[in-house]
């Protein structure tokens, strides 16, 4: 290989490595499933009459404002992931962008989504707002550090997409919103406590209070099964109230009783691999709670 080749060769891949760290710095897949809430929900209260070009603005809209969002909590929170070993390889914290660079990146995103849902609608804008209001400022500036209270109004932040969908597609908030958004809100103990728990130690080295380490892994576990029953009853009521296909229903039931057992197993006989299961499985069956409501009235 020649010098130009492998100069050309280099510069490609180091390309290649700068646009996968900035892809990291959104968190992709947990971007996506909060998108994907709120496509879900408009799917689900405006079929049959969906309109494609109004969903399609909304998601991306969505989506500049919760990769804007997150950008700038990972800016905010790159000292405390420096110091935990499974955050330490993030792209801020391995010195991998610049700081800078990615607050400029989140800045520009999250007022292009925030403005452009504006234009979209003055409701759906108060919403997205609200949503990037708890997880920016009271979630991560102001609580994250102080209290493991912090949760709730993080929870309340990730509730806000599918909230932000219902309001698109009947422009106001309705019974179904307000179930859609608490069943997400319920859903997150199950993923987010979870992972507290297994990595409670380093988040005590960074300084994080976190429930578990706090009030004790069986309060945790405790809350872990509350919640995730009172999320699997919020998400099948509102399939109830969107009169979703029986099959459709029957399955969105059946994936509550078996997330549901998980967490009661959890609680019951605890252990690092049972509560590992009930993380993994929490994503899981956000999107298949919300397949099976989409499904049930498409199909």
């Amino acid at each position: 290989m020649s010098n130009s080749s492998a100069s050309t060769a280099a510069a490609q891949a180091q390309r290649v490595s700068a646009l996968s760290s900035y892809i990291a710095l959104v968190k992709p897949k947990q971007t996506a499933l909060l998108v994907a809430t709120g496509i879900g929900a408009y799917i689900l209260v405006a079929a049959p009459s969906i309109d494609w070009t109004r969903l399609a603005l909304g998601a991306i809209t969505l989506g500049l404002s919760v990769s804007g969002c997150t950008i700038l909590n990972m800016v905010l929170d790159r000292d405390i992931d420096a110091m935990m070993g499974r955050t330490s390889r993030r792209p801020l914290p391995a010195g991998e962008i610049d700081v800078r660079l990615a607050t400029v990146a989140g800045m520009v995103m999250s007022v292009t989504g925030v403005v452009a849902a504006a234009m979209i609608s003055p409701l759906f804008w108060a919403v997205i707002g609200c949503g990037f209001f708890f997880d920016l400022v009271i979630y991560t500036m102001w609580l994250k550090r102080r209290t493991p209270y912090s949760i709730l109004f993080g929870g309340i932040s990730g509730g806000m997409p599918a909230l932000a969908g219902s309001v698109l597609a009947v422009g106001r908030v309705d019974g179904v919103g307000l179930l859609l958004a608490a069943g997400v809100v319920l859903w997150i103990p199950s993923h987010i406590l979870t992972l507290a728990m297994r990595y409670e130690g380093e988040y005590g080295e960074a300084g994080v209070p976190v429930w578990s380490n706090v009030y004790g892994a069986d309060i945790t576990r405790r809350i872990i099964a509350a919640a995730t029953f009172l999320a699997a009853v919020s998400l099948t009521l509102a399939g109830v109230l969107e009169q979703i296909a029986l099959p459709a229903l029957v399955l969105l039931g059946a994936l509550g009783v078996a997330m549901c057992a998980l967490a009661v197993l959890g609680l019951m006989r605890p252990s690092e691999r049972m509560n590992w299961v009930l993380f993994k499985s929490a994503s899981a069956y956000m999107v298949g709670a919300f397949s099976c409501l989409i499904l049930g009235v498409v199909l």
